[in-house]
């Protein structure tokens, strides 16, 4: 193994990637945008009048398209496809792995005995079905009943990756269940934009016809030599270092956050960003994050279903493009102990198809008075929801990253900054009931009125805070590097919806009973800052302190996955999602099951990685140095006689007891981990089974890992077995 390393390092210094790989960009990027998008443009340029019409009524309205039109967009999605030599098509779904899938299918038809044609129909492009029997589904349907359906998307566009051409879409059972994340989130969608629209035309907007959520995400990722990656088998197998030393220098001088980019990463961000341009996907910031090896990359908002597969496409496209560079990416939310983990930020907006950012204050009171309505219904909808909220970015990667090293913790606050705290402290003044001339000019003048000049001092970010306004938008920091958006983007946007709901039918209530409409609207929100008051937090959310604040709060401190996910059944969030027709009981309950799962599954992995790795690398590379020192102790007593070397081999006593201790305790702590894992499967049910993963198994992983760096500290660099934390977060 120790060869490996050194093999590695020595292939490193013997290329010259920064040279080989070197990318010329073109001198506008702006010209590569959506070159293998079926984008609105192509679609002019190939589609007919009524096919074009009914598939933008289709994005903008939902409206169905019909089967004869379908043939039409099916037509002239080949015909382009084919111009730019693709084969193959594909329905590109997100089934509940955590990864994108793909089954292709060739345009070649054998027509007659010795003649072909590129066929692809309206029915070809609407459904397919790809069987899938093997995805996750917590227990909707058996193995002997495996069909499975994947629906054409419309409203995300087709796009070409090499020679197929993929085509978003939704994965369902035979008997409709949804069996991906995508649905969910459509239906989710379509909640909030019925509800917001409708706030908006009853009190502010008649204009408006539709609210769609907006989505900026920032994928952060860490980038290690494809050599020194292969060498380490934790990193290959679970995509994390289950064991190394912390170097002595990490990342505590900050001086390579938005330092100058390595040119080999320069190089691979280039090609990342042409190829992701031409996919249509809006990169426009690159940097060095915190850790050393770590980046980030974001791009500008979009509608939140498009951004989301936008992020999907993005972490495959990375990959495939770091392979080139001889890299490779990681995405696990903590890679490296010591330093900053991963994750993936999800700012989140409202935006009208009027042109207007509903999270951000306008030129007017009313326009403010619109902010402060879905402002302060989002708050509430956190407060009301902070669980589900929580569940939704659960996963044993982020367990590892929530609490640090400007991870939020477990705790769901939000941050607002403390001038737009006072603003909603001045409206809980609000007198109950009508309000007088005088007081409707004061509230809008100097208090809502006045939001603008508060915000624009207003917009520094409270990096503890897992739920944190920023200007115009809220930004949920706890989601993991790995997670696909689409889950909490499907619980963030069903949580408004549903006060929203609330919100129209108490403001209807009051102004039926004689209240004008700002009346009634400032006397619910009174409410609803009153109501959410706790989870408002601008403070150190790393602090022991607000730990115990919080609990004096009622505020849940779920730190692990399946604390979190023994919050997922509560009949409130069931009732939430049956209401809103996003989930059925049962699917929610499937979903559960998937998850605890998959949390014992990734756990039990990593233990018996960390076994294998312990037992037969580290233990056998201790032994070997060991009897290195204890041939130097007979030497010296040898040449030096019985009493004087006994003080000359002090040293080398000291490491061959220290060693025999910690193989020892390796061997012991491993004997232990088996019997554990071993416990845990036996449990009855999976949430028994995942509790016993964490509460159990996972404790060993310390003691083990202890033990086992303590000795890379002791035993000669030339036999430690593996690639090192400085290599592997230095290796440019």
């Amino acid at each position: 193994m120790a060869n490996v390393r050194f093999k590695a390092l020595e292939l490193l210094s013997q290329k010259d990637f920064r040279k080989e790989n070197a990318v010329e960009v073109p001198s506008r990027l702006s010209e590569l945008f959506c070159k293998k998008v079926f984008s609105e443009e192509t679609m002019r340029e190939y589609l007919t009048k009524e096919a074009f019409t009914s598939i933008q009524d289709a994005i903008k309205r939902g409206t169905k398209i019909q089967r004869d039109v379908a043939d039409q967009i099916a037509v002239a999605m080949k015909d382009w496809s084919l111009s730019k030599g693709v084969t193959h098509y594909t329905h590109w779904f997100q089934p509940l792995t955590g990864s994108t899938a793909e089954k292709h299918d060739s345009f070649f038809t054998p027509f007659e005995s010795d003649r072909a044609i590129d066929r692809f129909s309206g029915s070809m492009l609407i459904q397919q079905e790809p069987d899938a029997s093997s995805f996750p589904n917590g227990g909707i349907r058996n193995t002997f009943e495996a069909r499975g359906y994947t629906a054409w998307d419309p409203t995300s566009p087709a796009f070409i990756m090499g020679t197929t051409l993929c085509i978003p879409s939704i994965f369902i059972s035979y008997t409709g269940e949804t069996l991906d994340y995508k649905a969910p989130l459509l239906r989710a969608l379509h909640a909030v934009d019925e509800a917001a629209t409708d706030i908006c035309r009853s009190y502010f907007d008649k204009n408006v016809t539709k609210v769609s959520p907006t989505l900026g995400w920032e994928q952060e990722y860490f980038l290690v030599d494809s050599a020194l990656y292969q060498s380490r088998p934790d990193l290959v197998i679970t995509g994390k270092t289950l064991l190394g030393h912390s170097p002595a220098k990490g990342q505590q001088l900050d001086d390579h956050y938005f330092g100058s980019i390595p040119t080999r990463v320069m190089n691979f961000m280039k090609e990342l960003e042409i190829r992701s341009i031409e996919l249509g996907i809006p990169v426009t910031t690159r940097h060095n994050e915190v850790a050393p090896n770590q980046f980030e990359l974001a791009p500008m908002f979009e509608e939140v279903n498009v951004a989301v597969d936008h992020n999907s496409l993005l972490m495959d496209l990375m990959a495939r493009v770091a392979h080139k560079h001889h890299f490779h990416i990681l995405f696990h939310e903590k890679p490296f102990a010591g330093v900053n983990g991963s994750g993936k930020h999800n700012n989140w907006s409202l935006a009208t198809d009027t042109g207007e950012n509903l999270l951000s204050p306008g030129a007017n009171p009313k326009k403010n008075l619109q902010f402060l309505t879905f402002f302060v219904n989002t708050l509430k909808a956190v407060h009301d929801y902070a669980d589900l909220l929580r569940v939704s970015i659960a996963s044993a990667g982020n367990d590892h990253r929530l609490g640090a090293n400007e991870a939020p913790p477990a705790i769901i606050s939000a941050f607002i900054g403390s001038q737009l705290f006072g603003v909603l402290e001045e409206l809980e003044k609000v007198k109950d009931g009508k309000l007088s001339p005088e007081e409707k000019t004061d509230l809008k003048l100097n208090v809502v009125g006045k939001i603008p000049n508060i915000l624009l001092d207003n917009t520094d970010r409270n990096r503890t805070s897992p739920f944190a306004f920023t200007g115009n938008k809220f930004e949920i920091r706890a989601v993991g590097s790995s997670a696909n958006c689409a889950e909490v983007m499907t619980v963030m946007n069903a949580i408004a919806a549903k006060q929203f709901q609330t919100f129209k039918k108490e403001v209807d209530a009051l102004v039926e009973k004689g209240l004008k409409k700002d009346e009634a609207i400032f006397n619910i929100l009174r409410e609803y800052i009153k109501a959410c008051k706790n989870i408002m937090f601008e403070g150190d959310g790393y602090s022991a302190e607000w730990a115990e604040e919080a609990v004096k709060r009622g505020l849940n401190n779920l730190k692990t996955t399946p604390e979190a996910l023994g919050r997922e059944l509560d009949p409130k969030f069931i009732a939430l999602y049956e209401e809103l027709g996003i989930y059925t009981a049962r699917e929610v309950e499937a979903r559960n099951e998937i998850k605890l799962e998959k949390y014992s599954s990734v756990i039990a992995i990593e233990a018996r990685v960390l076994a294998d790795i312990a037992r037969n690398h580290i233990i056998p590379s201790a032994l070997k140095y060991q009897n290195r020192l204890i041939d130097n102790v007979k030497g010296l007593k040898e040449i030096f006689g019985e009493t004087e070397f006994k003080d000359l081999a002090q040293e080398q006593t000291s490491l061959i007891r220290g060693i025999s201790g910690h193989v020892s305790t390796i061997k012991v702590e491993v004997e232990n981990l088996l019997e554990a894992i071993a416990g845990a499967k036996a449990k009855n049910s999976s949430m028994e089974m995942a509790e016993s993963f964490c509460n159990d198994v996972i404790p060993f992983f310390a003691k083990i890992r202890s033990a086992s760096d303590q000795l890379e500290m002791m035993v000669d660099d030339e036999l430690w077995p593996l690639t090192k934390y400085r290599e592997l977060l230095f290796t440019r």
